[in-house]
């Protein structure tokens, strides 16, 4: 689940781990071939592609598993599917908004697997447009605030990026979240880099404008909609206006 809070740097952090690495392994692979297909096949040309493959790398796919994923891609071997990329709207419990994107092959089966994975977990579909526009398109980068043996400031950080478009940087806990323009994702990217820091991701993706608080039953809820859609083979990303506080986070953390 995307989102401001630490609980965002928590998922991104079990979801290496848990059970469902092949799973991650499917999207990360799903994206480098999309990429590929849609940018060409030399990711000095192609920043999106690029990040993919650097993505994956972070997450511990095989070199092979994203060579393959590259030449299919790129037309270089045979077996490359067609995917779409959809987005899907709709509320949460509590009202909350939620953005879900798919790459599919199937449009007709990603709509009805994410129809039922909503409602049964008590959401309803929306309308286009009648949930985007709570979002904003941003570039996201993550800092780990260890970088390289020694520890990143927030100055330091403001420093190396500012100029490249940077609009405000967040303190996560044990990275920094750099917020920009989706337009200046690559520009930050490369500043994090040229200033010797490591970055941990780099995404274009949905923030909201308008956040809506949870008590531990709300976020419970969201939460396990939210699963329930990750889960789908289809689903790339998804993306809520639902605030979790820190306190909350770590409760249900432990249970």
């Amino acid at each position: 689940m995307s989102g401001h809070s630490k609980w965002a740097t928590t998922k991104h952090q079990k979801a290496a781990k848990d059970a469902k690495r092949g799973k991650l392994f499917a999207k990360l692979i799903k994206n480098i071939e999309v990429a590929a297909r849609t940018g060409g096949g030399d990711p000095d040309g192609n920043p999106t592609l690029y990040d993919a493959i650097q993505k994956a790398k972070k997450s511990s796919v095989p070199n092979e598993n994203i060579d393959r994923a590259l030449k299919r891609g790129s037309g270089a071997e045979a077996g490359g599917v067609d995917y779409q990329s959809i987005t899907y709207e709709g509320y949460g419990p509590n009202g909350v908004a939620i953005m879900i994107e798919c790459l599919t092959d199937n449009r007709n089966r990603a709509a009805s697997e994410v129809r039922v994975a909503v409602t049964r977990n008590g959401g309803t579909m929306a309308d286009p447009g009648s949930v985007s526009y709570l979002f904003s398109r941003k570039g996201v980068v993550l800092v780990p605030q260890q970088s390289n043996g020694s520890t990143v400031t927030e100055d330091d950080l403001m420093l190396a990026v500012l100029d490249a478009g940077a609009e405000e940087i967040n303190d996560l806990g044990e990275t920094f979240e750099v917020v920009s323009e989706a337009t200046d994702l690559v520009a930050v990217r490369t500043a994090v880099t040229e200033a010797g820091l490591e970055y941990d991701s780099a995404d274009a993706t949905f923030i909201a404008s308008v956040d809506v608080p949870l008590d531990v039953e709300g976020a419970r809820k969201v939460i396990k909609l939210v699963d329930a859609i990750e889960d789908l083979d289809d689903v790339q990303n998804v993306y809520t206006n639902a605030d979790i506080s820190d306190e909350i986070a770590e409760q249900l953390d432990n249970e």
